[in-house]
């Protein structure tokens, strides 16, 4: 450990590739891999419109967040900026909710990461495998940013490099007609139109379906979005790289989640996806009659079509993971900057790493997985839903705090440095979207994360009186 005055700050080691590949796995995960199909299932092939809607979306909420940190590209991120230009409630809020809700994402990825490596080594205890990534991932961030910055680099490139792969086949056998006499892109309107079930419609088990419902699901493939705000206070060049990065990820969600979703609905009648399985799983099923030749040997594609899925949907797991321990360790330390969270959480090592803020997330998500094993499946689930009702807190909380930082940045004169698309109409507008969520939520069987929203804001508050007493005092 080292407390001399050059080691007290995060030092910028993430460079423009980095920058680039971060923000787009942060942007592309689990959540196109395997949540397609739930969106599927409830609004047909418009779901490929409805994402094209939450990307802009997404996209609004990442640049109202990146002309913040790039006008002040330090630790905390919007933490930091919701507790200097709205109140140190905002401030202590925003970041808590934000540490707690990785923490619980940490728990999640870390038990599905268990169930991939069981699939190839059945052997293997759950808890032994988490615990070996667990340690893994939280070396890996103990060293420098850049190893961090490298690791999910070529993270992001496996998930990128697959999507790239099945848009490239999808397109193969759509041109060939070797996807079979279905595979047509009139899949597209054939059964039902482009709407099969409406905007918003009752279905018959009672429960509303229709684009606007799947949206809910659509929404939170897209959470992950604010890392690269994160990164600022590390970037090299963050005036320069932080706003390409930002720019890019709206043509690169069109191409990645538009385009492959396209194809894939081309390649299958809608009605032939399940919740539980994913267009992408039924292209690789499509090659089964295939073969090919390699050194003299015959192969056929049946026997790695699990395998490949697998292997993608492992490195989304690790690449989630590996970019919650670092963003919440961030988070941590940025919030002990502020005087919201104790001093000792500001302590770096020699590689300029959050040492002690990496080290209490992990001793926390470490109690989540005992706690994750020993609880009823029903506590559980109370706070899995947490999960879902912080990540909507944390977008409404950016779209708000880029509002107070605006109005006082042109009461100053300053000229933003990388300023936001159509303000304030996209902040309402995308302010406006959230509470359409939150509503939809309410009537597709969310109920409880909705009831958790006012509750946590509660106990947030609390905490924060109990912490500014404290420190009042020791004043």
């Amino acid at each position: 450990m080292e407390n001399s005055s050059e080691n007290t700050k995060l030092k910028r080691g993430l460079s423009n590739r980095h920058i680039q590949l971060i923000a787009l796995g942060g942007a592309i995960g689990t959540g196109l891999f395997l949540g397609v199909g739930q969106a599927a299932v409830l609004a047909g092939p418009s779901v490929i419109l409805g994402y094209a809607i939450a990307g802009i979306v997404a996209f609004f909420i990442m640049r109202q967040l990146g002309e913040m940190v790039v006008q002040e590209p330090v630790s905390g991120s919007f933490s930091f900026f919701a507790n200097k230009y709205w109140g140190s409630f905002a401030g202590y809020a925003s970041g808590w909710n934000y540490w707690v809700l990785y923490l619980l994402v940490s728990m999640a990825e870390l038990t599905a990461i268990g169930y991939y490596v069981q699939f190839w080594w059945p052997e293997i205890p759950l808890w032994v495998s988490s615990l070996f990534f667990f340690i893994v991932i939280n070396v890996v961030n103990l060293a420098s940013v850049k190893v961090y910055g490298e690791t999910e680099f070529w993270f992001s490139i496996i998930k990128v490099v697959a999507i790239i792969a099945m848009i490239i086949f999808g397109t193969y056998l759509l041109i060939t007609g070797k996807g079979g006499e279905q595979a047509t892109i009139s899949n597209l309107v054939n059964d039902g139109g482009f709407f099969p079930k409406g905007w918003l419609s009752m279905g018959d088990g009672g429960s509303y379906q229709g684009l606007l419902a799947a949206l809910v699901m659509i929404m939170f493939s897209f959470g992950g979005l604010e890392l690269v705000g994160i990164t600022a206070a590390e970037a090299e060049n963050p005036e320069k790289n932080i706003p390409k990065a930002t720019n890019q990820v709206l043509w690169r969600i069109l191409i990645f989640y538009i385009g492959s979703l396209v194809i894939l609905f081309s390649l299958m009648p809608w009605r032939q996806i399940t919740p539980d399985t994913s267009p992408f799983v039924e292209v690789f099923a499509s090659l089964k009659g295939m073969q090919f030749e390699l050194f003299g040997n015959t192969y056929y594609f049946t026997n790695i079509i699990a395998n490949v899925l697998n292997l993608i949907v492992l490195t989304a797991a690790l690449s989630v993971y590996n970019s919650s321990v670092y963003s919440n360790s961030r988070m941590l330390f940025g919030l002990a900057e502020q005087g919201n969270a104790p001093k000792f959480l500001k302590r770096l090592n020699k590689n300029h790493s959050p040492v002690n803020a990496i080290l209490v997330s992990a001793a926390l998500v470490a109690v989540c997985i005992l706690i994750n094993k020993i609880m009823p499946e029903k506590a559980l689930g109370v706070l899995m839903s947490l999960v879902v009702s912080s990540l909507v807190i944390n977008w409404i909380m950016i779209c708000l705090t880029h509002i107070f930082f605006k109005r006082s940045i042109i009461a100053r004169g300053e000229k933003p440095k990388f300023p936001t698309l159509f303000y304030p109409i996209s902040n309402y507008l995308s302010l406006l979207f959230l509470v359409g969520v939150l509503v939809m939520m309410w009537f597709t069987g969310l109920q409880i994360s909705v009831e958790l929203i006012p509750i946590w804001l509660v106990i947030l508050y609390i905490t924060y009186l109990i912490v500014n007493r404290r420190k009042k005092a020791k004043a």
